[in-house]
């Protein structure tokens, strides 16, 4: 996981009360810092909402693999219900849920590609498996029986057994631009903690609620 915004430790984080925090994307790496070392799992674990054509909702887990200015990003193959459903929509939103330290961040907005260097450069890190499974996963397809997907995994292993592994055309990832970030902090009695922050456009300022629990 790369990310891009230093964190210099304003008074909102060494008092511990985010409610005074003015810029949602610090709050969420200094959050994201904690709760990498609190999570026993895996803090990188996000759901990912979508809608499809019937305006039903869909959601299911996937990894970020890189947050900045620019927005947070996951991979997937395109042909899958996400990536048929985040090209037609352009929208999305994302939900993070640290348990360890008994907080959440909501973001939504539109999602975009990221570029092919950016698909590539990420591809390369993955594990050999992980790039072959890629190759062999027909993803959100019907699967007549899992000795069909081990098939297609030895396919690839033997077609990609020496050099480098391409990515595969229809793998990339995708970038949500959140307009939209909510911080939630569990207290007592569930009389939580919430901050919104929202914008126009990306590229307009943030502006801040405290909302009710």
């Amino acid at each position: 996981m790369s990310e891009s915004v230093p964190i210099k430790h304003p008074t909102w984080l060494t008092t511990g009360d985010f409610t005074e925090a003015d810029e949602p994307l610090r709050l969420f790496a200094a959050w994201f810092e904690e709760a990498a070392r609190a999570e026993p799992r895996d803090p990188t674990a996000m759901s990912l909402a979508t809608v499809d054509a019937d305006g039903l909702p869909n959601v299911r887990m996937v990894l970020m693999k890189g947050f900045d200015e620019r927005g947070f990003v996951f991979y997937t193959n395109v042909e899958s219900a996400k990536g048929r459903e985040l090209d037609e929509r352009e929208k999305g939103a994302l939900l993070f849920h640290w348990k360890s330290s008994n907080r959440q961040v909501r973001l939504r907005g539109p999602v975009e590609r990221v570029t092919d260097a950016e698909a590539d450069a990420y591809f390369a890190t993955r594990p050999r498996p992980a790039q072959i499974g890629a190759w062999a996963s027909k993803q959100s397809e019907p699967l007549e029986g899992r000795l069909a997907l081990e098939k297609a995994v030895a396919l690839y292993t033997a077609k990609f057994a020496i050099g480098t592994i391409p990515r595969p055309p229809y793998w990339t990832g995708y970038r949500l631009v959140p307009l939209i970030m909510e911080f939630w902090q569990d207290r007592p009695h569930r009389l939580h903690d919430r901050v919104e922050f929202r914008r126009e456009a990306p590229t307009a300022p943030w502006r801040k609620t405290r909302l009710y629990p």
